[in-house]
């Protein structure tokens, strides 16, 4: 009788046990803000029993690739219109679970503080990946500085440009590398994320940026194996509730903007 009680407490033990580990998520996210929002939130998700951890990485390739392969669960550092551009280039068949944030996409220089102070032949770089790269040029249609063949494009390319009556030359570049080049270029088109993380300040830095308004909102992204698990439905509340949006707000001050 003894070694039946002793038994059932051990299996109670362990079972509460494996109850406080909670179910392990691992989640992709780029440095800035992506990677600070969610470790703001592992503590919340600890008390629902989801244990957190985040892989950081600093290009926007790897993050798909690994939650397509299930390397990862998830990831939080996109926008639809990139995503589906991966998924069209990759044959991969991620989804959207939740929209967070929008990154106000901006261009910055060292070489002029005013766009009209822009000399033709003027060096702009832009992202190269497809969605990036027609978000930039977009902005700068905006701005009055060329013309697309069609402004609606998100993946648009400086080959879609109708009119360039500056003869401004286009360096493309991987996203991350973008604030490297500052000091080289004209004008230097860069994610939000990446700007925050050269110590730039898009709400007092950038010469040219995207409204509040922008389309172009951060989503949580899995795959339609798990996207409705009770981990990532949880994480989506997580990312969309009240403390992250003070967080957002008080942290980047109009930098990172919340979409919720």
């Amino acid at each position: 009788m003894k070694k039946v009680l002793l038994f059932t407490a051990l299996a109670a033990a362990l079972t509460a046990g494996l109850a406080q580990a909670g179910e392990k998520l691992v989640v992709a996210a780029t440095p800035v803000p992506h990677a600070e929002i969610l470790e703001l939130i592992k503590p919340t998700l600890a008390k629902e029993g989801v244990d957190l951890e985040v892989k950081v990485f600093t290009d926007y390739v790897q993050p798909n690739v690994q939650v397509a392969e299930k390397h990862l669960d998830a990831n939080y550092f996109q926008t639809l219109p990139y995503l589906e551009s991966f998924n069209k280039g990759k044959g991969t068949n991620l989804v959207t679970v939740i929209g967070v944030h929008v990154e106000p996409f901006g261009g910055y220089s060292k070489k002029v503080k005013n766009l009209s102070e822009l000399k033709d032949g003027a060096t702009i770089a832009i992202p190269n990946e497809g969605s990036n790269s027609g978000r930039a040029l977009i902005l700068l249609q905006k701005a009055g500085l060329i013309e697309l063949k069609d402004p609606t494009n998100a993946v648009s390319t400086p080959k879609d440009i109708a009119k360039n009556p500056h003869n401004f030359k286009f360096k493309e570049l991987e996203s991350a590398l973008l604030p490297r080049v500052l000091d080289q270029v004209d004008l230097d088109m860069i994610n939000t994320n990446y700007a925050l993380e050269a110590g730039l300040n898009p709400a007092t830095d950038a010469l040219i940026i995207e409204g509040a308004d922008s389309p172009y909102v951060n989503f949580l992204v899995a795959r339609p194996d798990n996207k409705d698990s009770d981990a990532i439905q949880k994480l989506a509340k997580a990312l969309t509730s009240p403390e992250v949006k003070a967080f957002i707000e008080q942290k980047y001050k109009g930098a990172v903007v919340p979409a919720f």
